[in-house]
């Protein structure tokens, strides 16, 4: 499984038209170049100049319209979405953006009964149009329990919806943005449309400095009818929560995008930059972070597609992606941000410089942790599922990679939001048996180790409500099922066990640091201390492994891409 190359994009497609739209989209940004990107961002410009290339070849119409809505000719198919994300990220973060936001404002349409709101959906999508998801507010942010967005009944059975939303992406272009709030007086949620062009819909200002509009927008008295209205009640509530189900799992992507088209960036310089008489790829600390930076992004691919293939395999009786999918989002962005930092120690001063990739790659890495719930927030949502994955595992037929054309439609009708503690996982072991690796022997030990101390050192009643402490026991959980899925989709493309015992090198040592973390916390307990110290392990050296996977795989890397000027 390699990275994503521009000059050699020969990955499996099903069929010619998804083939098309990707090789397509690739010639799109080469042939705009690297210099027009960049004055494009750093002007700030709109990028009309895309949404025309995508209205014209109906990208978002093929990839984002599930196939009962288009009489089947288009499907949600989140094989060819992921690589659609990817390469998006790979060209920066605002094209990537743009997409994403049209997804999430999709969603609750997509899961809704209106049939009205659907069929308009479609003919703006075939159109290219982009939408809009409503749902965090200035005051509350992702605290949607709060939003003070309300409908007023009126006599007449229609309403007046009166409120603000706050860093809603597209709000500017989109004539269906999907609108959380509640019915006034009562403590029903509710889903509706809104269009950006009416007269009682007010853009109050873009709250980015970027090309993206990001928008505060206001609803003045706006008038709704039953034909604006998607969900009420506790279906609204859980349509909010499973389109973020749906959403949040395309940030990890745009972050392998992003870390890819930088690494190439990167190695092509220090490459061919010599400093006292030495070329900077020579020296053994800058070898040593490129190799950090491949294997991490080699990992960061090998779980992101995996976890598609739980998406797309899921059903009301196996909802093990409800797991996979906030990892996805916290674990692969913050690997991203990782991988950059990586990189930008090696080429120092030239990640500022104004006409490198870099420059945006360094600064839009940040944002994806961010998004669709902080980091923090999906550790809280991961740690639900600490004692079943751990525990009580359960058994369930082997998942097969999901590469084949099919609409996803489990994405658009996942059922009730509650009991996520009561959601088993088949055994973790199963993976980790599949290779007999130095570094993941001591993983392994590790994860043993953890086990032992959730049960002989458990958080105290105080521990638990401390988020600080739980964050870290949460990071440290994250990397079990992390490792899991990069296992077994590593196995499906066959990577060399060389690299993969390299990946556990680093797995092995951020489980030591988290321990570390651990153990240092104010509040920890002497018997906490002690496993602490037991879980924090040196990886295993082996120097022709590392000097293999650095000839073998990273330093071919140099030239193998250029985005030309």
């Amino acid at each position: 499984m390699i990275l994503f190359n521009p000059n050699k994009h020969d990955r499996y497609y099903p069929d010619e038209e998804s083939k098309e739209i990707m090789q397509k989209t690739i010639q799109f940004f080469e042939n705009k170049g690297l210099k027009s990107l960049k004055k494009d961002d750093q002007e700030r410009t709109w990028y009309r100049e895309f949404l025309n290339f995508i209205a014209e070849e109906k990208i978002f119409y093929k990839l984002l319209t599930p196939s009962k809505e288009s009489g089947g000719k288009t499907r949600w198919d989140m094989w060819r979405i992921q690589q659609f994300n990817e390469i998006l990220g790979f060209y920066g973060l605002p094209y990537w953006y743009t997409w994403q936001v049209s997804i999430l404002g999709l969603g609750p349409i997509w899961m809704s009964s209106n049939k009205a709101a659907k069929e308009k959906a479609v003919k703006l999508l075939e159109k290219g149009a982009i939408f809009a998801f409503g749902l965090s507010e200035k005051e509350h942010g992702a605290d949607v329990y709060s939003s003070s967005m309300t409908l007023t009944p009126q006599k007449d059975g229609t309403y007046l919806a009166n409120g603000s939303k706050y860093y809603i992406g597209n709000a500017n272009e989109a004539e269906m943005i999907s609108t959380f709030g509640k019915i006034e007086g009562t403590t029903d949620y509710v889903f509706f449309v809104a269009n950006c062009n009416h007269s009682n819909y007010e853009l109050v200002k873009n709250t980015v400095n970027s090309q993206n509009y990001v928008a505060e927008f206001k609803l003045n008295n706006y008038p709704i009818t039953e034909v604006d209205i998607l969900e009420q009640g506790q279906k609204a509530w859980d349509n909010a929560l499973n389109t973020v189900n749906v959403g949040k799992y395309n940030l990890g992507w745009a972050s392998v995008g992003i870390a890819t088209h930088a690494f190439y960036e990167a190695i092509n310089h220090a490459s061919k930059r010599n400093l006292y008489g030495i070329f900077v790829t020579d020296f053994p600390h800058v070898k040593r972070m490129f190799v950090d930076a491949y294997t991490r992004l080699i990992a960061m691919k090998l779980y992101a597609s995996r976890t598609a293939d739980y998406m797309r395999s899921a059903t009301l009786e196996d909802r093990r992606y409800l797991l996979f999918d906030p990892i996805m989002k916290m674990k692969v962005t913050t690997q991203g941000e990782e991988v950059i930092n990586l990189l930008w120690d090696v080429i120092a001063a030239k990640g500022f410089e104004k006409d490198t990739f870099f420059e945006m790659a360094a600064r839009d890495i940040r944002a994806l942790p961010k998004l669709e719930g902080t980091v923090h927030v999906n550790i809280a949502l991961i740690i639900k599922f600490l004692q079943n994955y751990l525990f009580n595992p359960a058994k369930y037929d082997e998942i097969p990679q999901r590469n084949d054309a099919t609409d996803d439609e489990f994405l658009f009708d996942q059922g009730p939001t509650r009991k996520l503690g009561e959601i088993q996982f088949h055994d973790y072991n199963k993976a980790f048996d599949l290779y007999d690796l130095p570094n993941l022997t001591i993983f392994k030990e590790q994860i043993k180790t953890f086990k032992e101390s959730l049960v002989m050192a458990p958080a105290s009643k105080e521990q638990m409500k401390n988020i600080d402490v739980m964050l870290t026991i949460g990071e440290m959980f994250t990397l079990v099922p992390y490792a899991q899925l990069l296992l077994e989709n590593a196995k499906i493309y066959g990577t060399d066990e060389l690299v993969l015992d390299q990946i556990f090198d680093f797995i092995v040592g951020d489980f030591s640091k988290f321990a570390l973390e651990l153990h240092n916390k104010p509040s920890s307990t002497d018997k906490q201390m002690e496993y602490c110290r037991k879980l924090m392990r040196k990886p295993n050296v082996d120097a022709n492994r590392y000097e293999t996977v650095w000839t073998k795989y990273v330093y071919p890397l140099n030239g193998e891409y250029t985005m030309k000027s």
